[in-house]
């Protein structure tokens, strides 16, 4: 039987085990052995206390606590089980229903979160510690609260096993961001778990430096990814923009993962400018469009560093696009092309391809290797179509096959007969000097359907009014684009992925038109 893309741990840790597998920046490491031998122990406990195969198995952790989230995760899958992480921030309720919407058996659940849980529910509740705390010892019975702890599980001394499970069978179950509602979940099989396989292990020195929460389709893929490439993973629990330029300059990571608002974060940090990033020959941007400026500057100062702004996401599975080196600046707003054997095209509303350059929906696939939601056949059918995603992403492709996204397809602004698509507008407002960030939306209008909102967050000490703004836009965007109406606001709300909810942001938009800014 082929190996489990899982089974690279203990590969590694046989051929490496004493080099460091993980480092959580002021939080600590864990060598290759280490996790290995922490994830046999706790996967034998787990199976000692009653998942079977298949068994569905919460994790419930803060990203600080990221060190057990990835020996916790590798456990589940030697168990044999089926791994569902969960948000931290999930309140009592959304908690409740997830547990039962998945049919966890089992949780991992961080102790500050335990009041989220009903007693007995899932049938075993494995109690862990917070961040640099310890149990105060081994028990092998449950505490009066009904839960095992963590320090119990691991306490079994056994030889490395891997329950049977096969490369079909589900491995993970995901569930979505939200951006646009109830999240949904997911199912990833271990063939389809990753866009790196199984290989020979290798160790390279090097390291990739990250901040994606690990319960999150991005931060689940640098979990194993890393080290399939013969490297040191290096996490960020808490991106802040002062400790990322530290850490590059002590750990020199040759390659690194930002969202765009920490791109945005970064460029705007004091010390950006002298900051020494030489070692960085790798930065990709992800899990939202990253406005054109703010890639220039960072390839400006990455001169010798491959820098895009890639796509990707969790229903596609292991479907990316890639900036090939060079292009980002030459084609900005490009997130690249479709690695192969994925397939990406953008059609009309009859699903027929659309001309190069013109904008359409977005459909992926990877031949053979399907995602669908997990018990929820009717949104699989819909959203995939003989083998094809439904994206809901507008974009276009140029005559070199380059992707290019243009906005969500239930973002499209009608404006007076126009469609608008705020990506575009956004990234022509995001070029004026003041501006730290903006998000664009429609909203009713009694005479042109749809009227265009800009909410925008002004740098420190930034001046620029409606008026301003709107005199910027109209010299980069044709008039029927340009907001009439501005929301100055001090954030903007977001996901655990950093992207921006929009449907919280309009609803938060003043009912009393008077309060907002008319340019």
């Amino acid at each position: 039987m082929a190996l489990l893309p899982a089974e690279q741990l203990h590969a590694v840790a046989e051929a490496f085990g004493d080099e460091i597998g993980y480092t959580v920046v002021g939080r600590g490491s864990l060598t290759f052995r280490q996790w290995d031998d922490q994830a046999t122990a706790l996967a034998r406990g787990l199976v000692d206390a009653g998942v079977s195969p298949g068994d569905r198995v919460a994790l419930h952790l803060q990203a600080a606590n990221a060190l057990r989230w990835m020996v916790g995760y590798a456990a589940v899958h030697r168990a044999g089980g089926v791994a569902v992480p969960f948000n931290p921030q999930l309140t009592r309720p959304e908690v409740e229903r997830m547990v039962a919407h998945s049919g966890a058996a089992a949780a991992l659940v961080e102790r500050p979160l335990l009041d989220r849980y009903e007693p007995g529910r899932p049938g075993l509740i494995v109690a862990v510690p917070e961040a640099g705390a310890e149990d105060p010892g081994a028990d092998d019975g449950p505490d009066s609260d009904g839960t095992v702890r963590w320090s119990s599980l691991l306490a079994h001394d056994a030889p490395y096993f891997q329950v049977p499970r096969d490369r079909g069978d589900l491995a993970d179950i995901l569930y979505t961001s939200g951006t646009t509602g109830h999240p949904k979940a997911v199912a990833v099989r271990h063939e389809n778990s990753s866009l790196v396989p199984f290989r020979e292990p290798t160790w390279s020195g090097g390291s990739w430096l990250h901040a994606s929460p690990p319960y999150t389709f991005a931060g689940i893929a640098f979990i194993l990814t890393p080290m399939k490439l013969g490297l040191r993973g290096i996490y960020l629990a808490s991106f802040d923009a002062g400790t990322w330029l530290d850490t590059v300059e002590t750990e020199r990571p040759g390659s690194v993962f930002l969202v765009p608002a920490m791109a945005t974060l970064l460029l705007e940090h004091p010390r950006f400018a002298t900051a020494d990033l030489g070692s960085v020959q790798l930065c990709t941007v992800g899990s939202a469009p990253l406005a054109p400026d703010v890639l220039e500057r960072l390839q400006a100062k990455l001169p010798d560093a491959l820098v895009s702004n890639n796509y990707g996401m969790t229903e596609a599975g292991s479907v990316y696009c890639m900036m090939p080196p060079g292009e980002a600046v030459r084609r900005p707003g490009s997130v690249g092309k479709p690695l192969p054997p994925a397939e990406i095209v953008c059609t009309d509303a009859d699903g027929d391809p659309v001309p190069a350059g013109n904008v359409g929906e977005v459909r992926m696939r990877i031949p053979g290797r399907p995602r669908e939601y997990y018990g929820d056949p009717e949104a699989t059918a819909r959203t995939w179509v003989d083998g094809w995603l439904m994206t809901g992403d507008l974009g276009r492709i140029d005559e070199d096959g380059y992707l290019y996204i243009v906005g969500r397809s239930k973002d499209v602004i009608i404006r007076g007969g126009n469609n608008i698509h705020p990506t575009d507008v956004e990234h022509a407002v995001a070029r004026h000097p003041d501006v730290h960030e903006v998000a664009v939306l429609g909203v009713p209008h009694p005479v042109l359907g749809e009227d265009v909102v800009a909410c925008v967050v002004l740098r420190p000490g930034g001046t620029a009014t409606a008026d301003d703004l709107r005199d910027f836009t109209l010299e980069h965007l044709a008039r029927s684009k340009v907001p009439r109406r501005w929301y100055f606001v001090e954030t903007l709300p977001r996901n655990a992925t950093g992207k921006v909810v929009k449907d919280e942001l309009r609803r938060n938009l003043p009912d009393d038109t008077d309060a907002w800014a008319e340019g």
